[in-house]
Formats: structure tokens, C-alpha cells, sequence
């Protein structure tokens, strides 16, 4: 049996996305930014990755992820993560993406708030070159694992309802035929088969005409 290889994460299409600083700003915090930004590009370059773009966090970021449709994206800011942090949720709301966010603020809640809006790793204090592969690799195993199971919860709760509404079917072939449970999901079944449909799809169709009629 052959090994299925798991491809090389380093093959990532990447965007960096950077807080918005002022025009003509060269003042500590801007310069701090700016080493901040540099260290991160370093540490994803020696480590093979492929950074894409770099943009900032504006109203036009939904419209360029859309464009560039990286595999991950990764928020630079070492402070106002959230207004950074805004603008990339808004960015991948219709397709999800693994989102990493180095930033410096070591608040609890940002950290919670973060989380929950679907970031897969928050890293405080952590922007150092030799430690960008690690986290990216862990911020990539959990997001997988998030959509696995986001995956397992849709096909559970679409089961339920297919089986919620061929309950449905049942019973109303029960009721007008005048016949037994077994007898209405035999029925179902053949009818499924005839029609080459699933036995749910069937199910709502006899709901269908059911609800024409009257």
C-alpha cells in the first residue's frame, strides 16, 4: 500500500496584511512597525514560503484577498490587532481561510474575540524568524481540524433532516393509504429506485406534491 505524502506547507500562497500607518509617520511606533514587518518577511522567506502580496488593512482588503485567493493569510500588528483583525474576517466571511495574527497585545479578551471570529493561531510577542515555520505548521493543522469537523457537524445535522423528512413521508403515505410503516418505506424505496433518486429526495418530493394538493 502506497503512503499518501502530505504536501509541503511551504508551498502556501501567502498575503501579509499590515496595519494602515499614517502618511509621513516616522515616529518610534511607525519604525517599530516597520522592523516588525521586515522580521516577519525574513523569517517566512528563509523558510521557503511564497508571500503573494502584503496589503494594507482597508476597505479594499475583501476585494483583494478575493483577487489573490491566498492559502493563508497572516495579520502583522502589533497593536489594534482588532481593527486590523475587522477588516480580514470581513475579507474571508465567504471562503475561510487560515488566518495567523502576530500581534503585541497580551489582553485576554483580544485574544477570546480573536479566536472566536475564526483566527487559527494568536501569537504574543512571538514574531521571531526561527519560530514563524513552527507556527504557521500548527496554525495550519488546527484549521484543517476545524474544518473537519465543521464537516462532520454539516453532514451529521443534513442526515437528521433528510431522515426528519422521510419520517415525514412515511407518515403521510401511512395516513392517506391506510397502511403500515414498513409497507410506506417499502413503497418509498421502490418509488426512489424507479425515479433513480435518493430515498430523501424522493421523501420530499411526495411532501411537495402533498402540499400542492392540498
Amino acid at each position: 500500500m502506497t503512503k499518501t505524502s502530505q504536501p509541503d506547507l511551504r508551498s502556501l500562497r501567502i498575503v501579509v496584511v499590515n496595519p494602515i500607518a499614517p502618511e509621513g509617520e516616522l515616529d518610534e511606533h511607525a519604525l517599530a512597525q516597520h522592523e516588525r514587518t521586515r522580521a516577519l518577511r525574513i523569517g517566512l522567506l528563509e523558510a521557503g514560503y511564497n508571500i503573494i502580496a502584503s496589503f494594507p488593512a482597508d476597505l479594499h482588503l475583501p476585494e483583494r484577498v478575493a483577487q489573490m485567493q491566498p492559502d493563508m493569510i497572516i495579520i502583522d500588528a502589533e497593536s489594534d490587532a482588532r481593527d486590523v483583525l475587522e477588516h480580514v474576517v470581513m475579507a474571508t466571511r465567504d471562503a475561510r481561510r487560515p488566518i495567523v495574527l502576530f500581534t503585541e497585545d497580551k489582553a485576554t479578551s483580544s485574544m477570546e474575540a480573536a479566536m472566536a471570529a475564526g483566527v487559527s493561531a494568536y501569537i504574543v510577542a512571538g514574531l521571531q524568524s526561527e519560530r514563524i515555520k513552527p507556527v504557521l505548521d500548527v496554525a495550519m493543522a488546527r484549521f484543517n481540524a476545524e474544518q473537519k469537523l465543521l464537516t462532520e457537524l454539516s453532514d451529521t445535522k443534513l442526515k437528521l433532516a433528510e431522515r426528519k423528512t422521510i419520517e415525514r413521508a412515511k407518515g403521510l403515505l401511512m395516513e392517506r393509504h391506510k397502511i403500515s410503516e414498513d409497507e410506506a418505506y417499502t413503497k418509498l424505496r421502490r418509488m426512489a429506485m424507479d425515479k433513480n433518486l435518493k430515498l430523501s429526495e424522493l421523501a420530499q418530493r411526495v411532501l411537495d406534491i402533498a402540499d400542492l394538493l392540498g
